[in-house]
């Protein structure tokens, strides 16, 4: 199914030689179209050139990016505006399309994208229990603490979040279930298609798509009544002012950041503060030193190593 969502909006050229190139559907994280440039593909990790064979790349060109558009917007560019004005239209299955070109700014913000020279697609993967090594050290009398995932791109940091928010949901033997309220700005937690949510995120959970993260966490506080608040990647002023006013409200917080370790999150002036005021109870990092997704330490709210990953035969 996940194969043949991604295969059929590809253009027909590229999907031959992904075709070809016998992958693991499973491992495969990123293709990536540019006009005039290589084919790329990430896959496992590690970039690839995909090509015709004889060590030759393939060169995209307009019109393979012409006609993957057509095949992401079926055909109605004009249909998918909002989402192309924030640069990415999230196809069937939650995979998201990402897209560059020529902004279109009208009253000084972005309208839409015209022109588009390159495409990323981002392939959605549910891991479902890579959460469960977290949950003895991320909870309390079964409710969880609050929380904050921190990674560098592409170690997991998503597939983390939405696993613990579906666990979460329907609860497990270290959280009783609780109402999930997701901001999913970038549709990249739910994957949602038409409003509705591709990835498993549980019986408790309400999704709020497209929505920017501030807004959205005052949106759910107000109406859905959450017990816990979900979302990825916080950062501006206004997300971790949003973040304090949840924890006053008496949601638990659930988000993620990009970062490499404790350290460089203490440096964040915003972030800084948080991590001083002990706001977050735990704090997960991860990274990708022995495999994408790996669990370099998960600390409590005084910075103290309660976990960390050993390679495999060392144990815990």
């Amino acid at each position: 199914m996940q194969r043949d969502r991604i295969l059929k909006v590809l253009p027909m050229k590229v999907r031959r030689l992904i075709e070809e190139e016998q992958l693991q559907f499973d491992y495969l994280q990123e293709i990536r179209l540019r006009t005039g440039k290589p084919l790329l593909i990430v896959y496992r990790g590690d970039e690839l050139m995909a090509g015709p064979g004889r060590g030759r790349p393939y060169i995209v060109t307009k019109e393979d990016i012409r006609e993957m558009m057509g095949y992401i917007s079926n055909y109605s560019l004009y249909a998918y505006e909002q989402e192309m004005k924030q640069g990415f239209i999230t196809i069937e299955g939650g995979h998201r399309v990402g897209m560059t070109g020529q902004a279109i700014i009208e009253d000084g913000k972005v309208k839409n994208i015209k022109y588009v020279s390159s495409v990323n697609l981002r392939i959605a993967h549910e891991v479902l229990g890579c959460a469960d090594a977290v949950f003895p050290y991320v909870s309390c009398n079964r409710q969880l603490c609050h929380t904050l995932v921190i990674s560098p791109p592409r170690c997991g940091k998503t597939t983390l979040l939405r696993d613990m928010i579906r666990q979460i949901s329907d609860g497990n033997a270290w959280v009783r279930g609780m109402s999930v309220g997701v901001v999913d700005e970038r549709s990249e937690i739910g994957g949602c298609y038409m409003g509705v949510a591709q990835n498993h995120l549980g019986m408790r959970t309400d999704v709020l798509d497209c929505c920017p993260k501030a807004e959205g966490m005052i949106m759910l506080i107000r109406s859905m009544s959450p017990e816990v608040l979900a979302v990825d990647e916080i950062g501006a002023a206004e997300d971790v002012h949003a973040v304090e006013y949840a924890m006053h409200c008496g949601c638990k917080m659930l988000a993620s950041i990009h970062g490499a370790s404790m350290e460089e999150i203490r440096k964040k002036p915003l972030l800084g503060r948080l991590v001083q005021e002990k706001r977050f109870e735990r704090y997960i990092v991860l990274g990708s030193h022995l495999h994408p997704g790996q669990i370099e330490g998960i600390y409590d709210g005084r910075g103290s190593l309660l976990y960390e990953e050993q390679p495999a035969g060392q144990g815990v």
